[in-house]
This record gives C-alpha cells, structure tokens and sequence, in this order.
C-alpha cells in the first residue's frame, strides 16, 4: 500500500519539478544570467541519485531504517510538506523566481514571509522532499544516495546563487545574509 502511495506522490513531485523547470526560466531580456551550469548538475545529480536510491533500497533489503510503517508515513508526509513549502516560498518571490540563477531587469531583494528568516527556503522544502523520499524508502542505503548528494549540489547551487546576489546588490544583499539564515533558522 505504502510502495504504491510512495510511487504517486513522487510522480506528483517529479512532474510539479520539471514543470517548473519548463515554465520558469529566465529570458534573454533579464539582466544577469549566471547559472554557471548548477541547474545542469541538480538536474544529473537527481537523475542519478533518486532511481539509485530506490533501486539499491528495493534490492538490498539491509540497513532498514526502522521495522515500524510510522517512519515510512512520515517520509510521506516530508515529501508532501517539502513540495508545499517549497511552492510558498517560490509563490512569495513571484516573478523574481527562475529555476536558473538569473537577476530580473527590476529584480529586488525579497524580505516578506519566510525570506525574512531565511534566504533559501525553496531548496530547504526541496531538500525536504529528498530527505522524505529517503524516510519512505525505510533504508539507510536509500537515504544517504538519495539525499546526500542532492544536498552537495544544492549548497553549490546556493553558493552561486549568493555570488550572484552579491555582485548584484553590494551591501544590500550583505545586510541581508547577516539578518537571515542561510537554510534552517536558528541552526544555518
């Protein structure tokens, strides 16, 4: 029962990303694109990483996270929380949100909502989701393939996204990261 709800809701999860990935990109008209093919290498990463996971968590039945359904259900439950949260986050910067690192031509720093606590909360509901899937794999195997490397690219990706804002706002954005967490209030 568990398996089958774990396949729909990561199908759900997959399709709401590459939508995303398809409907909002930055254009030729916006004012500094610097992805610096961090896109690229989530999208590889998670290719290789999410499958592998399941297949290596299915196959080798070792290393299981807990013998109780509760730890799979609450893998369930992050990956649906992560996917909502990170979708608040990217409704609250609106326009100013592309899936690639790119400042808009009236681009400004976002401090409403969560980005008044934190400056990456959308890669903290994505991230989430990973950890989830790892939970609802009930393996240890499966967590760690399927949610360390993912969380490796993303820092890289952050790290971009920072440079950028950087060189893009001075002391503005430097205000901001000294007001704000990075990823997880009051830990990062």
């Amino acid at each position: 029962m568990y398996e089958t709800l774990h396949q729909i809701i990561a199908a759900i999860w997959i399709l709401s990303e590459v939508l995303l990935n398809r409907l909002v990109r930055s254009s030729q008209s916006d004012k500094t694109r610097a992805d610096k093919q961090s896109l690229r290498f989530i999208w590889i990463t998670i290719m290789i990483a999410l499958p592998l996971a399941h297949i290596l968590s299915r196959q080798f039945h070792v290393l299981p996270i807990s013998s109780s359904p509760v730890i799979v259900q609450a893998g369930l439950i992050m990956i649906v929380v992560g996917m909502i949260y990170r979708f608040i986050a990217i409704y609250t910067l609106g326009r100013f949100f592309t899936v690639d690192v790119a400042i808009r031509s009236d681009h400004r720093i976002v401090r409403k909502g969560m980005y008044r606590f934190m400056r990456h909360p959308s890669y903290l509901g994505s991230l989430l989701s990973f950890l989830g899937n790892g939970f609802a794999l009930n393996s240890w195997v499966g967590l760690v393939i399927g949610f360390v490397p993912v969380l490796l690219t993303f820092l890289y990706r952050m790290k971009v996204e920072e440079e950028l804002l950087v060189n893009n706002f001075g002391q503005e954005y430097i205000d901001y990261k000294k007001d704000t967490w990075k990823l997880i209030p009051f830990v990062y």
